[in-house]
């Protein structure tokens, strides 16, 4: 019998299986997103060598002087874009900022779409140029992984299969590359990243140098979350979520501290957070209302409900 928190599915199932296979991933991920919130994802189409390629140059950059790094972290971007300070962000609920520095690299848009206006440009770091170009060709592989997921989920809520497509084509994703440096005093009552939900559709996180990820479950119980090799961790976001109505879990999520013997230990870790356009309409979808799940949101965009929620982070003022 397995001891793992989340369920685990084969991504080529869907995107290359009989039409058997399709419909139990369909079942299968849309079973463990109503009832989890999370799911572990296999075959999902990202490489490796890209991954572990990215990971490399992501700690080339993390390993740069405080002053370099500094030079990438634009006040007014809102950490969308470039470098965010160690200590900068803080989940909705906690007045302590999570022990953790990061990078973002955004949509950039190559198909003349207007929306091009509405997106800053990426901040590209001229210590380490594999950092950008790795983190580019990453960003755009996680986006097709993440378009399969969202196809499957859209048969499970009985919408039409491409229902996500125009919403996510060139949607606001964000790419983070994030180190949780070594802990060398004894923290004020902060972890790594205190528990809070994500704000996007869903999010892809392939692997992390080191563990500490956990969940809670409905019981109220934190769950390690362990992934295999070459596994990617996806969960909901909390604008899927209000999408459908509270019927797909955006679930409360951290990351701990290691043991104190284990403190010199720093932390890589790479998620992507799939945005759809700012335009979306957030508005719960009908056959997600009912009797036994009223009506629990009020409708607002994609766009007003991203700078909601990063004023409460406290990257946005």
């Amino acid at each position: 019998m397995s001891n793992r928190a989340i369920p685990l599915v084969d991504l080529s199932k869907f995107v290359n299986g009989t039409e058997e296979e399709r419909t139990d991933f369909i079942n299968t991920l849309g079973n463990a997103f109503h009832d989890v919130g999370f799911v572990g994802v296999i075959n999902h189409g990202v490489p490796k060598e890209l991954v572990d390629g990215f990971y490399g140059s992501a700690k080339d950059f993390f390993k740069l002087p405080v002053s370099t790094k500094k030079r990438y972290e634009i006040e007014a971007l809102a950490g969308q874009r470039g470098y965010t300070s160690f200590g900068r962000e803080k989940a909705k609920q906690s007045e302590v900022a999570d022990l953790k520095e990061f990078y973002q690299f955004g949509q950039e848009v190559e198909d003349g779409d207007p929306i091009k206006e509405v997106y800053p440009d990426n901040i590209y770091v001229d210590e380490t140029p594999a950092f950008t170009n790795l983190g580019r060709d990453l960003y755009k592989s996680f986006e097709v992984a993440g378009g399969h997921l969202l196809r499957a989920i859209a048969i499970h809520l009985d919408l039409p299969e491409d229902y996500f497509g125009s919403r996510i084509h060139n949607g606001n994703s964000i790419l983070r590359a994030i180190h949780y440096p070594p802990i060398t005093k004894e923290p004020d009552s902060a972890i790594r990243a205190e528990e809070h939900e994500d704000i996007n559709l869903i999010t892809l996180l392939v692997g992390a140098s080191a563990g500490g990820l956990q969940l809670m479950n409905k019981e109220g119980q934190w769950l390690d979350i362990v992934p295999e090799e070459d596994e990617i961790v996806v969960n909901v976001g909390d604008m899927l979520q209000r999408l459908t109505n509270d019927y797909l879990r955006s679930t409360t999520h951290r990351v701990v501290n290691p043991p104190r013997e284990l403190w010199h230990t720093p932390r890589l870790s790479i998620p992507f957070f799939l945005h759809p356009r700012a335009e979306m309409d957030l508005t719960c979808l009908d056959n997600c209302v009912t009797e036994e799940r009223p009506l629990k949101y009020d409708p607002i965009t994609a766009g007003d409900y991203l700078d909601e929620r990063l004023r409460q982070i406290g990257l946005k003022k």
